[in-house]
């Protein structure tokens, strides 16, 4: 507990520091991330990092993950995904070079893990672009989720809520977890009406639910991965924690649905 907390400390101070940054140092420190976060996948496959899809793949979520059209403005604007498609074009190119060896569904799972990592952290970005608030009140949600899902269910749980993905979560942490992301948004909003703004207060405590949901979901999508590839974290990055995918499974989820319900 003690290397955790000491550990988790240094690992958020980082994190705020360049949240508070913001700008393109802060855009670069996530891209930094997503990169991290592919490793880690590749790592827990049993692939070579460094290898031809491997490294393609880490910059596939780069670009995903950094506006490249804010910098390169001789690009369109949805350059990100654009540069992203001509990447995942140079992964599949593999079948064809390398044929005997190098099949459409070797092709398939750096492409995909590109966009399940990139997209989520662009949408952090995109969060940050809007402000430093609407970050810190999606991280709010999510670390509420996570408490309040452990201790309730750890002191009421009885009902598994879904054992082949996650042995030791209930329903009863479960719905614990969305009241305790309630009651600390509800806080969070109280003090700062922009965090919902150009939502309604209620409308926005309604999509709290929500997002408690997708966060809870984003940690079991994690969970399946590594229970598929027997690990039991997704890396050592940050000890007593894990790896990055480890402490962003959630949050992943979280930013995305949070930009379509239009809060950034």
């Amino acid at each position: 507990m003690r290397e955790r907390v000491i550990y988790g400390g240094i690992a958020g101070a980082i994190f705020l520091a360049f949240l508070v940054l913001g700008h393109l140092p802060f855009q670069l420190f996530v891209g930094v991330l997503a990169m991290v976060g592919i490793s880690e996948l590749f790592k827990m496959k049993g692939l070579e990092i460094f290898s031809f899809e491997g490294v393609l793949a880490m910059l596939a979520a780069f670009v995903l993950t950094v506006p490249m059209g804010t910098y390169l403005t001789f690009l369109p604007l949805d350059a990100s995904w654009t540069c992203f498609g001509l990447l995942s074009f140079i992964i599949l190119a593999g079948t064809v070079l390398n044929s005997d060896t190098y099949s459409f569904d070797d092709a398939v799972f750096p492409i995909a893990s590109a966009v399940y990592i990139g997209f989520g952290f662009q949408n952090l970005v995109n969060a940050r672009l809007d402000s430093v608030n609407k970050v810190l009140f999606a991280i709010f949600i999510v670390w509420a989720t996570d408490i309040g899902a452990y201790m309730i269910g750890r002191q009421f749980g009885q009902n598994k809520l879904m054992p082949k993905v996650s042995p030791n979560k209930t329903i009863e942490g479960s719905l614990g977890g969305i009241l305790s992301a309630l009651a600390v948004s509800l806080i969070f909003m109280l003090v700062d009406k922009s965090v919902y703004s150009p939502k309604s207060f209620l409308v926005t405590m309604i999509l709290v639910v929500v997002f408690s949901i997708f966060a809870q979901f984003g940690d079991l999508v994690e969970s399946a991965i590594k229970r598929h590839f027997g690990v039991k974290d997704s890396g050592k990055l940050i000890p007593g924690h894990g790896g990055i995918l480890d402490r962003f499974d959630s949050m992943i989820f979280v930013f995305p649905i949070m930009h379509f319900f239009g809060l950034f």
